[in-house]
């Protein structure tokens, strides 16, 4: 990303803050935005039961990132496994964040069970369209090594990389 002059928004868990703290510092320092994606990773609709309980899994990770790198977090939110409600939806809204989904998504989030780099490739690049969100996991070897790749590739082809407004 940085050697394609490429931001990105991350998703992270507070496991993620508290276990690479590094990356969270290097994701923000290198102008990135480092949004929200729950403490817990739980979906979402079954912790509706409880105003406390769902609160919680958003604010501990704001903060969380603000104990570690002294800012406010974006207040954008990607539900765990895309899974939602509308009570859940409503409650993210309430809590002032705006839920991110992706109109591309593929099996990468298994480091143990990577797809092949060409699998990959051509797969990220078939799906391309305007207004895409691609959701490529950061655990995954396959994904580090085509991105500049894909990146060069889209370009190519006429598209051009942004940031959510």
């Amino acid at each position: 990303l940085k050697e394609k002059n490429v931001k990105a928004i991350f998703f992270v868990t507070s496991h993620y803050i508290t276990h690479d703290p590094d990356a969270v510092k290097r994701m923000v320092s290198e102008g990135h935005i480092v949004a929200n994606h729950s403490d817990h990773h739980y979906s979402m609709p079954t912790v509706t039961y409880s105003k406390k309980a769902f609160d919680k899994e958003l604010t501990d990770v704001e903060d969380k990132f603000k104990k570690l790198t002294g800012q406010d977090m974006p207040k954008f939110f990607r539900p765990p496994m895309g899974q939602y409600s509308q009570k859940s939806l409503a409650m993210t809204k309430d809590l002032g964040y705006k839920s991110v989904f992706w109109s591309f998504a593929y099996g990468d989030y298994e480091p143990t069970n990577q797809p092949s780099p060409d699998y990959s490739k051509k797969h990220i690049l078939s799906h391309l369209h305007d207004g895409a969100i691609l959701l490529l996991h950061a655990v995954s070897k396959t994904n580090a090594e085509i991105l500049g790749d894909v990146i060069d590739e889209a370009r190519k082809k006429g598209y051009e990389f942004y940031l959510l407004p």
